[in-house]
């Protein structure tokens, strides 16, 4: 069969050796940078060595000339030698092979001059300077950052330090995503069971080869070790001698790896890629691929051939890991043309992350790094500053704020829960305990995983430095906002300027110049004049995950998501956390619904022309990266690979955006619809000589001439430079095509909410928004009147649909209502879902939807508190009471008149009378303090007495009814049957007994409770009739008669003086309006 592979024809040149260097002429590269960001050296390319496979006695074809094919290939089908047995590893070798995760740190590069060894295995990699030019070399040299560990943050900073679940398992997630990757080709050496067998005398060499990887000698690049609070385990430290002794392809991958032990490490050798060492380890448990003891420099490693590497990368990203490429930017005949000992030119030209990654975020969710920065001082008042800033790369754009939060964080966890980051970059030595256990605690709502990443600056760049630095790289150059006219609309700028800083750092170090330079900037509010709502508030309401499993059914932007295009779900998501607070623009929305509503035939051409849109916003975003000409597009393969994919975004997208015109023209033609949309979005010029119409049938023609299967584009080396000129006339019109996009956005969420209001299950109304007294000083009312209240996506017991129910607070045109509302009933009849009910009906309605009742009229809401269930949080050392006292702290110091506060069983995670004092001291500052609306629901009965007379609260309960099932009195007998509807005066008892056998606790365990029930009563009767003599003298009342009782003490008459004047003429307007409303 040998003669199959014979050679046909020529000699195959001989394989120069390996050259080893002297000793004294490597040492490690400690300060110095490499001219260039491709490494040299003198060595041949790392070639695989032949080894024998077949039996010792074994001989092939001598008589032919030279050596055959099969003979310089044969090591790639290499079986494991009968005579050796592999065992099972030391633990000592184990012990060498540190996952990912583990903290790493210095490097090594060929280009070095001679240190002392000492000297080096110490000196700080990176110096401290004053100019920005030396950014790297401050904060970042080398593409370096510091991090800390911080046991007190859950979350790896790769998922190396995750639990690994079965290969199985595994396949079945990932394979319809991403195929097999098993038939690459690899040319290795399997090792049956290689993680699982003893050592052999081979791969104790290489333990001893590699111990400074060993956990216990392991430094990072100043020579620190894991134990150190400073130990960076991004980078690590090779020893000067190990350097000496290594060939000129080692240095290569080891210079490079050393600077990014964070980050799994494609080595390219000939057509194969390769893991090395700790990352085959990954490679190996990830995708089940056999270990060899092969590779650069004989070590372990796994491979994969060049048709298999995208689908690598892009499982391995899925997972969590951080993953770079080193390129060959030249064959190795290029490389031996320079001379016989010269080695194949290499690059990391790409590193990807699951929070950068734009080829597999494509989808509705929004992908975004978050830096934070939080001020050391802590003001007067003892609030807290938070700068940030954060990226969406696909998209191309960026965010920079501040907000200013307390020890509860809770404006902290609305920017968590708003932005929704994928990876948090924060200052682990900056960062308060309390500020990351909410980070913690944040991260852990929803389905979608949160990577952290603490980090420390080795030196802080002052702010003129970080301006410097962003106008000599050029960095935001594209953008239409100026970087100081961003700052501008921010209050703490100098925090700010830090976080974005520190975000450059990163992005600079994961090689994203082309986002840097062509990214957009804005400035954002976490408040923006909207309807503000803190992170609890946020997770309480369910607005996007429900708080059962983490998923998007039963949350309020699901019963929403009737968007068909990826970056209307988006729009809408920021709808949800910013709801509106101008009646005007509410109403301009509510028209638009109302008009496609009155045109039901309009709705279905809307949606035909949304499906076949693609994710606009994305293609926009990849055309202004691709402006320049970037580094990996002029490598041989792989740019090829680049302008392939490059020629298909531009295609797409102008093919797009004849869609969106398409559509756009269509709706121009549509009266009143088209003047009711364009009251709620502007609309670029369409038609005519300066319209996008006519500018966009240019670029359709070019493509039809230049790339006319763009689809799959055969690229050639002309291409590039005409897509690049395309690009830029493109481009000129660049703020009339985001305008087009975000028009065919606002057009898909209002088509949304027309399609939830007509096709909902319940009645739907039209709500009337009115002005407040916070807002208008003329006609300005506080009101919440809703009838036949019922909870959006909540169904009953049989799938039917809630009971509805009125909720009527406030002023209102039929009289004088009380704001509060003093809710009783038992348990499961029905309290929190009508509380919930109430607040996501006010967010419907500010968001310019349809809500679910009969009739609605509301006065603009500022605020909404919420305090709703009872849980803790072990992960963050958070009990229920605790977080109780948390979200209720925030109520008392931040609401208004015009806020609406929904207060759920307050005090119960504490004793009864601890409980009940904390309940009633609260419940008395809301409604004789701040008089907002509220909802308050307890089982505390005493404070229905307390406040049944009180002229601000109104008292109700949720009704229920026995069930007979038999003459008996047995409580067993009697049935206890939930009306779920809303009653007057507060409830009669708590029934908790009905509840606890309904539960299934046993019936003689309820009765023994029941006797003892009525023992604590009887106990303590004198207190409940003393209580029961306040239902006709409240609180309010008290201070009404100390004011007349002090007035009165005055024997001089003609001595009042203006202020009891005012007094008594305020408490007679008072007593005058608690009579009209009937008290």
């Amino acid at each position: 069969m040998l003669r199959y592979f014979h050679r046909i024809s020529g000699d195959r040149p001989p394989t120069t050796p390996p050259v080893q260097q002297p000793n004294g002429n490597v040492t490690a590269a400690v300060n110095q940078r490499p001219p260039a960001d491709d490494v040299r050296g003198t060595d041949t390319p790392p070639e695989k060595v032949p080894r024998r496979v077949l039996p010792a006695n074994f001989a092939p074809n001598e008589k032919e000339s030279g050596p055959s094919l099969f003979e310089s290939i044969m090591h790639k089908f290499v079986k494991v030698d009968d005579n050796e047995r592999v065992t099972q590893r030391s633990h000592s070798l184990n012990g060498s092979l540190p996952k990912s995760s583990l903290p790493v740190g210095i490097c090594a590069d060929t280009d070095c001059k001679v240190v002392n060894k000492a000297e080096a295995a110490f000196q700080p990699l990176v110096k401290v300077k004053d100019n920005a030019v030396n950014f790297k070399e401050k904060a970042n040299q080398e593409n370096i950052v510091v991090v800390e560990t911080d046991d007190n943050v859950t979350g790896p900073e790769t998922p190396g330090m995750l639990p690994l679940a079965s290969h199985v398992k595994r396949s079945r997630e990932d394979g319809s995503k991403f195929g097999s990757l098993l038939n690459s080709g690899k040319r290795v050496r399997f090792l049956d069971g290689s993680l699982e067998l003893d050592m052999t005398k081979k791969e104790a060499e290489v333990a001893s080869k590699f111990e400074w990887l060993d956990p216990s000698r392991i430094r990072d690049a100043n020579g620190r070790r894991p134990d150190n609070p400073l130990y960076d385990r991004t980078t690590l430290y090779i020893p000067p001698e190990v350097l000496g002794k290594m060939s000129a392809s080692q240095k290569q991958y080891w210079s490079v790896k050393c600077k990014y032990m964070d980050v799994l490490l494609f080595f390219k050798v000939g057509k194969f890629y390769e893991l090395y060492e700790m990352d085959a380890d990954i490679g190996h448990k990830e995708l089940d691929w056999k270990i060899t003891l092969s590779g650069v420099g004989k070590c372990r490693q796994v491979g994969i051939s060049e048709s298999g590497i995208d689908d690598a990368v892009l499982k391995l990203v899925a997972r969590g890991y951080k993953v770079g490429r080193v390129e060959q930017l030249e064959t190795s005949g290029e490389a031996k043309s320079r001379g016989a000992n010269s080695v194949v030119r290499r690059k990391l030209v790409q590193v990807l992350t699951p929070s950068t990654n734009v080829d597999g975020n494509i989808g509705p969710d929004a992908v975004h790094l978050l830096a934070i920065k939080e001020e050391n001082n802590v003001l007067d008042n003892g609030a807290v500053v938070y700068g940030f800033a954060f990226v969406d790369c696909a998209r191309l754009r960026f965010w920079v704020g501040s907000i200013d939060d307390d020890a509860s964080c809770s404006a902290l966890g609305a920017l968590l829960v708003q932005v929704s980051p994928k990876e948090v970059i924060y200052d682990s030595r900056g960062l308060s305990k309390e500020a990351q256990k909410a980070l913690r605690k944040f991260s852990l709502n929803g389905s979608r995983t949160l990577q952290f990443t603490p980090v420390q600056s080795i030196t802080d760049l002052v702010n003129n430095e970080i301006r410097d630095l962003i106008h000599s790289k050029g960095y935001f150059k594209g953008s239409s906002h100026l970087l100081d006219h961003v700052l501008s609309n921010v209050i703490h700028r100098e925090i700010t300027l830090s976080a974005l800083g520190r975000l450059i750092g990163h992005l600079d170090r994961l090689m994203l110049d082309d986002v840097l330079q062509n990214g957009d900037l804005y400035p954002y509010q976490v408040y923006k004049g909207c309807l503000k709502m803190d992170g609890p508030t946020m997770i309480n309401l369910e607005l996007f995950f429900n708080n059962e499993d983490g998923g998007k059914s039963g949350s309020l932007y699901n019963c929403l998501d009737k968007c068909v295009t990826s970056s209307g779900k988006r729009l809408l998501r920021n709808w949800i956390c910013c709801p509106l607070i101008d009646p005007e623009i509410i109403n301009k929305r509510l028209d638009v619904v109302d008009d496609l509503m009155a045109n039901p035939e309009i709705v279905p051409h809307i949606a035909q022309h949304l499906r076949r849109l693609p994710d606009l916003e994305h293609l926009l975003g990849r055309i202004k990266s691709s402006l320049q000409l970037s580094g990996p597009l002029l490598l041989p393969l792989l740019g090829k690979k680049i302008l392939k994919q490059r020629v298909k975004v531009f295609g797409s997208l102008v093919r797009g955006l004849r869609t969106a015109l398409s559509l756009l023209l269509l709706l121009q033609k549509e009266q009143p619809l088209i003047s009711s949309l364009t009251k709620v979005f502007k609309l670029p010029i369409l038609t005519g000589s300066n319209g996008l119409d006519q500018f966009l049938a240019q670029f359709e023609a070019a493509v039809d001439s230049d790339f006319p299967n763009y689809q799959n584009h055969n690229v050639a080396d002309s291409d590039a430079e005409t897509l690049k000129i395309l690009a830029e006339l493109f481009l000129e019109k660049a703020a009339q095509w985001f305008e087009v996009v975000h028009a065919i956005n606002c057009i898909d969420v209002l088509r949304s909410f027309a399609v939830t209001s007509t096709f909902s299950c319940g009645t739907m109304s039209r709500p009337v928004i009115v002005a407040s007294k916070g807002t208008s000083k003329d006609n300005g009312r506080t009101v919440l009147k809703m009838k036949g209240l019922w909870h959006p996506f909540a169904l009953g017991d049989s799938g039917c649909l809630p009971v509805p129910n009125d909720v009527i607070l406030g002023e209102n045109e039929d009289g004088l209502y009380p704001r509060t509302l003093l809710l009783t009933g038992p348990n499961m009849g029905g309290k929190s879902t009508l509380l919930r009910s109430t607040c996501l009906a006010v967010i419907m309605a500010q968001l310019g939807c349809y809500v679910p009742c009969e009739s609605c009229v509301l006065s603009a809401v500022d605020i909404i508190f919420t305090r709703l269930g009872a849980k803790d949080r072990i992960m963050t050392g958070e009990s229920t009471f605790f977080i109780e006292c948390t979200e209720t702290a925030s109520v008392l110091q931040n609401a208004t008149q015009d806020s609406l506060v929904i207060l759920d069983e307050l005090g119960r995670g504490t004793s009864t009378f601890d409980g009940y004092a904390i309940a009633y001291a609260v419940f008395r500052h809301l409604i004789e303090k701040v008089n907002c609306r509220m909802l308050f629901a307890t089982h505390y009965h005493p404070l229905t007495k307390e406040f049944a007379s009180h002229p601000r609260v109104i008292m109700q309960h949720m009704a229920c009814a026995f069930n007979s099932k038999s003459d008996t009195h047995s409580m067993r007998d009697q049935e206890l049957v939930f009306l779920y509807r809303l009653a007057s005066g507060p409830c009669p008892e708590s029934y908790g007994l009905q509840v606890a056998l309904m539960a299934g606790i046993p019936e003689k365990t309820v009765n023994i409770a029941s006797k003892s029930s009525q023992k604590m009563k009887k106990s303590i009767g004198q207190s409940f009739r003393s209580s029961e003599q306040r239902s006709e003298f409240s609180t309010l009342h008290e201070e009404w008669l100390k004011t007349l009782v002090s007035i009165s003490r005055i024997e001089d008459c003609n001595s009042l003086d203006e202020d009891a004047l005012d007094t008594l003429i305020s408490l007679w307007y008072e007593l005058k309006t608690s009579f009209i409303s009937g008290k």
